[in-house]
């Protein structure tokens, strides 16, 4: 239920390499580092177009042939963008970031620590923190995958965040991360304005409305998670 292979196709060996050895899902988001790493090789290797107004980083970073890096946004790196892959207008690529083909981080959007995997979309405004897009994964413009819940505060002997737990079938799972922002299975998509709270599991093909806050948890394949709401028309006086 957890695993990669229930949200992620992993039958492309790049793909399958960035899920070895993970029991659980979320055990995938602490070794971006290290596949960053593995994947750009030493030093920088720009092989893409980055067009005039651009800004690419001085860290660790590959971008692919065919790939596109549009006026204004900024890759500050480490990160890799693959063949095909397009960082938009205003777009902010942070740190341990990986875009596989056809990939889009779009119009003023952010990403942090995440994996984006082929076809994976997040086009308009969005925030994308210590996260993993499914395959073919569509955010709806403004949608908010948050990383780091409220109540935060770091214990004052040990210097460190409480862990993200996550309830699933019953059973509590303490993922050992104190930062976690969503996983969404291939397929799933989000509406306009969706924000998904730290420690959210979207399993494949599942829909989640738009204008929604979706709590942290485990939501199974193939399933529409609706907001609803009521709304009232009255008649305006004195015009």
């Amino acid at each position: 239920m957890l695993h990669p292979s229930d949200f992620f196709d992993l039958s492309d060996p790049l793909v399958a390499e960035l899920f070895a050895d993970c029991e659980f899902i979320w055990q995938a988001l602490p070794r971006l580092e290290a596949h960053v790493v593995r994947l750009v090789g030493p030093g920088r290797n720009i092989r893409g177009r980055v067009m005039e107004g651009a800004i690419i980083g001085s860290r660790l970073i590959f971008i692919g042939e065919g790939a596109r890096i549009e006026p204004g946004a900024f890759v500050q790196g480490p990160a890799y963008i693959a063949p095909g892959a397009i960082v938009k207008h205003g777009a902010f690529v942070r740190e341990n970031v990986i875009m596989l083909p056809g990939s889009i981080l779009g119009h003023a959007s952010e990403a942090k620590n995440a994996l984006f995997l082929p076809n994976a979309h997040a086009p308009h405004f969005a925030y994308v923190g210590d996260s993993i897009l499914g395959h073919g994964v569509n955010l709806g413009a403004g949608t908010k995958l948050s990383n780091l819940t409220m109540v935060s505060a770091k214990d004052p002997h040990t210097g460190k965040r409480p862990t993200i737990t996550i309830e699933a079938a019953g059973r509590i799972y303490d993922t050992g991360l104190a930062k976690l922002g969503a996983i969404l299975g291939d397929g799933a998509q989000t509406g306009c304005n969706s924000v998904l709270n730290p420690g959210c599991l979207v399993g494949k093909r599942t829909l989640v409305y738009a204008n929604l806050s979706l709590r942290k948890g485990y939501y199974p394949p193939d399933s529409i998670v609706k907001l609803h709401q009521e709304t009232e028309i009255v008649m305006r006086r004195g015009v």
